[in-house]
C-alpha cells in the first residue's frame, strides 16, 4: 500500500478533509477519497475522522492508498467499425454513447471489451482495463482512435503523442456565430477546483492549445473543425467554452439550454500518425455520424 504525507496550509483551513485530499492528486475522485476515510485509510494527526472533518492550520495528514482492484475484462463479441489493422497497429471508428475502456462499476459494453473479442494481442502497458489503449475520446464523443496490438507499438505510438506529431482534427458544432475563419486557444487546462470532475482553464495547469477554423455558419451555431496540439482530458468542449462558444449538446460544459442530442456534437474524423513498425505515414478519414449530418442538415434548412 502507497502512503502519502499532507500538512494542512493557510489556504486550506477550514476546508473539508475529503475536498483537500482529493486536490492532492487529480486522478483521485471525491468519492473514493471519501470511501478511504470512511476505512480509516485517511487519518489526521493519528486519529480517524468523517468526512466532513473541517482542517486546522498544520492538521498532520496520512493517507494510505489502497491498491486499484485487479479487475477481469471480459471480451464481448460487438460488430466494430474497423478502418485498419495489422499485426501492431489498430485504427477503430468509435460510435458515440459508447465508453473507451472499463472502470469500476462500468466493466461491459465498452470498446476495449469489443476489441478483447476481435484481437487477443493488445498493449499491456495501461494494465487489465486499458489494454492497447494509447489515447481516448470521451464517451458521447464519436470517431477514429489507434490501438496498440504489442508494447513496442504503443510506445512508438504514445512518443508520437508526446512529440505532437499525430495528426488529429475534429468537426464539431458550437454556440454563438464565430466571426473570425481562424482561431488558436493557447489556455493551460486542470481540473476544476470546485468540481473535481470537471476540467477548467487554471494558471498552473497543463500546456493546452487547439486551433480551429470555420466550415459553416448558421443563424445561432457555427460548424467548425479543429486540429489538437496537445490532447488534454476534454479539450476541445472546455477550450471551446472558455472563448465563449460552447460545444451544442454538451451537458457538462454547454450552456443550460442546448440541443438535445445526448452528449456534445463533436466527431474525431481525421487520425494520422507514422507506423511504428514501418516508419509509413498513415492517415485515416471516418465521415460524420448521421446524427451530426442531420443536424447540420436541419440547421441549414432553418438559416
Amino acid at each position: 500500500m502507497e502512503k502519502m504525507d499532507h500538512t494542512i496550509p493557510e489556504d486550506q483551513v477550514g476546508d473539508r478533509i475529503d475536498k483537500v485530499v482529493a486536490s492532492l492528486n487529480e486522478e483521485w475522485s471525491r468519492t473514493q477519497v471519501q470511501e478511504w476515510i470512511k476505512e480509516g485509510n485517511v487519518v489526521v494527526n493519528g486519529k480517524k475522522v468523517k468526512t466532513n472533518y473541517k482542517c486546522s492550520l498544520n492538521d498532520q495528514l496520512e493517507i494510505n492508498i489502497p491498491e486499484p482492484e485487479e479487475l477481469d475484462v471480459v471480451p464481448e463479441e460487438m460488430d466494430l467499425d474497423i478502418y485498419y489493422e495489422d499485426r501492431d497497429v489498430l485504427v477503430v471508428n468509435k460510435p458515440k454513447g459508447m465508453v473507451v475502456h472499463p472502470a469500476p462499476g462500468h466493466l461491459t459494453g465498452t470498446l476495449v471489451n469489443g476489441l478483447m473479442a476481435h484481437c487477443k494481442d493488445l498493449s499491456g502497458i495501461n494494465g487489465v482495463l486499458r489494454p492497447g489503449i494509447v489515447h481516448r475520446i470521451d464517451k458521447d464523443t464519436s470517431g477514429l482512435l489507434m490501438v496498440a496490438k504489442n508494447d513496442m507499438a504503443h510506445e512508438g505510438l504514445v512518443n508520437q503523442l508526446v512529440n505532437k506529431t499525430v495528426t488529429r482534427k475534429y468537426k464539431a458544432l458550437v454556440h454563438g456565430i464565430i466571426p473570425h475563419d481562424f482561431g488558436t486557444i493557447d489556455a493551460p487546462l486542470g481540473r476544476d477546483p470546485k468540481e473535481r470532475q470537471s476540467m477548467t482553464v487554471v494558471d498552473n495547469g497543463k500546456h493546452a492549445v487547439t486551433h480551429f477554423h470555420v466550415l459553416e455558419r448558421f443563424k445561432d451555431f457555427t460548424f467548425i473543425e479543429c486540429q489538437l496540439e496537445t490532447g488534454r482530458t476534454h479539450q476541445i468542449r472546455v477550450h471551446m467554452k472558455y472563448i465563449g462558444y460552447p460545444l451544442a449538446g454538451d451537458p457538462k460544459y454547454g450552456p443550460k439550454k442546448t440541443l438535445d442530442i445526448g452528449g456534445q456534437a463533436l466527431h474525431a474524423g481525421i487520425l494520422g500518425f507514422t507506423h511504428p513498425r514501418t516508419n509509413e505515414y498513415l492517415e485515416f478519414s471516418a465521415p460524420l455520424p448521421e446524427y451530426m449530418e442531420q443536424l447540420l442538415d436541419s440547421l441549414r434548412n432553418n438559416r
